[in-house]
């Protein structure tokens, strides 16, 4: 889900660059780290329900097929980007790309940018209804015995924090965060694994489980694979940030590796441990006792202040129209802050409407699988090959065309196939 300018956890302001040049102040290791802090989410919690969906066998090869074609495609917005820094606009200045908005300039113009920054804000704005959801859903399980309800959560609780939180405007305050966040879902990543290994050990266990659930399947699984995969959103950030911007492609094929390797095994393990019986949060399978309790709390804390830094690309744009609007600058004019004291209370508003959605999904997979397959699957799949095409095309080989058509073509079908499935009511199917 691309991220537009949001700052890089893990780099400082000077050592990140925003186009071009000799690239940022980051090593290979850095930026090994902020991809992996990119992939890792939320959405590796739903992998052991997906994989109940679709089989754990053809689970397994859809997340490393879907894996293979975002890494690719992450790879053709930097050859676009690098082309066109070689050359120069009407006015005989250097191009700098700095956001998809502007590759989706570049290639389509105005049209171009509005789609691309429209799909953005549909796609992160998903993804934190994902991280309220889940919060909600979890701080609910923790405290079950005195039923309180996962919208009573999100309201009384989340909604006031991470309004609060929002205010925030500088990164340097929530990096710390940011950190303990990632290594609080890795922890609990691990202690969910230990506990499928115990479940597994169990004779009740041991029954035969689903290899392949037939190819109707296969779509809500692989957008749930899709979801997982969010560094695409920061390709250009992070690309950017390298001092030595040549190694990118090897050091994020060694990101790819290693997140798709331990994503299969947590979402067969998860899948192998609980059968027909797992959840769509792996989260709410485990065990009523003090180490769920911490498991479920560590991460409702990480995603908490996580939220602040995926909400921040949708503020971004949404502030930039509006900023530059004069509807908003006579809105604000007799205003105490004047633009500063609006543009707070429109980010009040995002918040707020973000809450309501949360609490009118029908489910955590569903919620997951419907954004991966339809504004991610877009952004991830469709654009690039698009933006490839069309600034590329002429001195690309024909194998090169071809595979970028194959690409559009294919993330199209599957977006039809999934908004198709939603409004027909298919995918709730799966939730039985």
């Amino acid at each position: 889900m691309e991220t537009t300018e949001a700052p890089l956890p893990l780099l400082d302001a000077n050592q990140r660059s925003k186009s071009g040049g000799g690239g940022g102040g980051a090593t290979s290791a850095q930026t090994l780290g902020n991809i992996v802090v990119s992939l890792l989410g939320t959405g590796a919690l739903g992998l052991p329900y997906a994989f109940r969906v679709s089989g754990w066998l053809s689970g397994s090869l859809g997340l490393a097929a879907a894996a293979a074609v975002v890494y690719y495609c992450m790879l053709l917005l930097i050859r676009c980007r690098n082309k066109l820094e070689e050359g120069r606009d009407k006015d005989g200045a250097a191009v700098q790309i700095q956001t998809y908005g502007d590759l989706g300039a570049e290639a389509f113009g105005v049209p171009g940018r509005c789609l691309t920054e429209v799909l953005v804000v549909i796609s992160y704005a998903g993804t934190t209804v994902s991280y309220l959801f889940f919060m909600g859903e979890n701080l609910s399980s923790v405290f079950s015995s005195y039923g309180i309800s996962p919208s009573a959560f999100v309201f009384a609780l989340l909604l006031p924090l991470e309004a609060a939180l929002s205010f925030i405007r500088s990164f340097s305050v929530l990096a710390p965060f940011s950190i303990l966040a990632d290594a609080c879902n890795v922890l609990a990543m691990a202690i969910v694994l230990a506990v499928d290994v115990q479940q597994l050990r169990k004779p009740s266990r041991k029954a035969k489980r689903s290899a392949f659930n037939g190819a109707w399947s296969l779509p809500f699984a692989g957008g749930v694979a899709v979801f997982c995969f969010e560094a695409f959103g920061l390709t250009l950030s992070l690309e950017a940030s390298m001092a030595e911007r040549r190694k990118f492609p090897w050091v994020l094929l060694q990101a790819f590796l290693g997140t798709a390797a331990a994503y299969i095994c947590f979402g067969v393990f998860g899948y192998l441990a609980y059968g027909e019986d797992t959840n769509d949060i792996i989260t709410l399978n485990l065990p009523s006792n003090w180490l769920a309790c911490i498991v479920k709390v560590g991460l409702c804390i990480a995603l908490a202040f996580t939220f602040p830094m995926i909400i921040h690309p949708v503020n971004e744009i949404i502030e930039n129209k509006l900023d530059s609007s004069e509807w908003f600058q006579k809105l604000c004019q007799n205003l105490p802050g004047r633009n500063w004291l609006g543009l707070q209370a429109v980010r009040l508003l995002i918040v707020v409407a973000v809450a309501f959605l949360a609490t009118s999904v029908p489910g955590f997979a569903i919620l997951i699988s419907f954004t991966g397959s339809t504004v991610c699957a877009l952004l991830a799949f469709v654009l690039p090959a698009t933006f490839h095409l069309k600034l590329l095309g002429s001195s690309s080989t024909p194998l090169q065309r071809v595979l970028d058509y194959s690409i559009l073509a294919t993330g199209l079908v599957f977006a039809g196939y999934s908004i198709y499935s939603a409004v027909s009511g298919h995918s709730m199917g799966f939730m039985t």
